[in-house]
């Protein structure tokens, strides 16, 4: 028997492709950093997911702990095969509202383009020969009506009649704050929601952290990056960025201490923790010698 979709096959592919981040097709290309420490949070995630009423969870964290980092962690267990049967060959697809806004003139032309995507993963939800499709949206507050100044406020009122059938999964992403603000104040969509916080990793977590991603970076600069220079980065960037969250911070420093050392010593060296506080240096405007 031939099934009649509103959304064609073709037509759900090109939706994905022009206004999507195909998560698990990206993870079987080996664009990602294996993702670690975050077993618990996954399991959290997979067991919302496999629920038959509430299938939908937000994240909740601060910038830099994470957020995106569990979803493509949830990705990779998928193309590993690592989750039950219900979630075999799942497509994790991360919503990109900028690419999907871009040349619309108003709320409904973006409707227009958002609302095939939808109809297209729920039109396929019992039909066992079709993946199940798992949405991202990232910075989930902003399709919430009340954000003002955003340009996807409102949303979350088209994709409602979506999670009230339970034939989409969604992941959203926020901060407590935003969450509490915007989504919370919606009853509906609060109740169609389950929270996941993620815990913000202390310095010994934030290492284990870096030393499972530093041979990505030293691929990439083709240098080679002491243990020693990890435990640098740590303790420097806990005791001069405090405000900014691990492990976002220390990744970000660990890439421009590369490239600085690289652009200093060309490739095939070794990350001098001279290089490391010299980045830490410009971005705390200290001097290097007082760290």
């Amino acid at each position: 028997m031939v099934k009649k979709f509103l959304v064609t096959d073709d037509e759900l592919e090109e939706l994905i492709f022009q206004y999507c981040r195909d998560i698990t097709a990206l993870e079987r290309k080996g664009r990602y950093d294996p993702i670690t420490g975050r077993e618990k949070e996954l399991d959290d995630v997979t067991v919302i997911l496999l629920q038959r009423g509430r299938k939908n969870a937000v994240l909740l964290a601060p910038a830099g702990v994470g957020k995106t980092a569990l979803v493509v962690g949830l990705a990779q267990r998928v193309v590993q095969n690592k989750v039950p049967d219900y979630l075999k060959n799942a497509r994790v697809i991360e919503l990109d509202m900028a690419s999907m806004a871009a040349g619309t003139n108003g709320p409904a032309d973006f409707q227009s383009r958002f609302i095939p995507l939808c109809r297209g993963m729920a039109e396929r939800y019992h039909y066992p020969e079709y993946p199940k499709y798992i949405m991202f949206i990232d910075e989930l507050h902003m399709i919430m009506p009340t954000c003002v100044g955003s340009g996807y406020a409102g949303l979350s009122e088209v994709m409602k009649p979506y999670l009230t059938v339970g034939d989409l999964h969604v992941i959203g992403a926020t901060t407590d704050d935003e969450y509490r603000i915007y989504v919370k104040e919606d009853p509906a969509l609060d109740r169609r929601f389950q929270q996941v916080p993620l815990k913000i990793p202390n310095n010994e977590e934030a290492y284990r952290i870096m030393l499972m991603l530093k041979g990505g970076y030293e691929k990439h600069h083709h240098i080679t990056i002491p243990d020693e220079c990890i435990d640098l980065i740590i303790k420097l960037t806990a005791e001069h960025m405090p405000r900014r969250h691990q492990p976002d911070k220390s990744i970000i420093v660990l890439d421009s201490a590369c490239a600085w050392f690289v652009m200093q010593n060309g490739r095939g060296g070794t990350l001098t923790p001279q290089a490391v506080k010299y980045i830490v240096s410009i971005e705390c405007k200290l001097h290097p010698d007082a760290l």
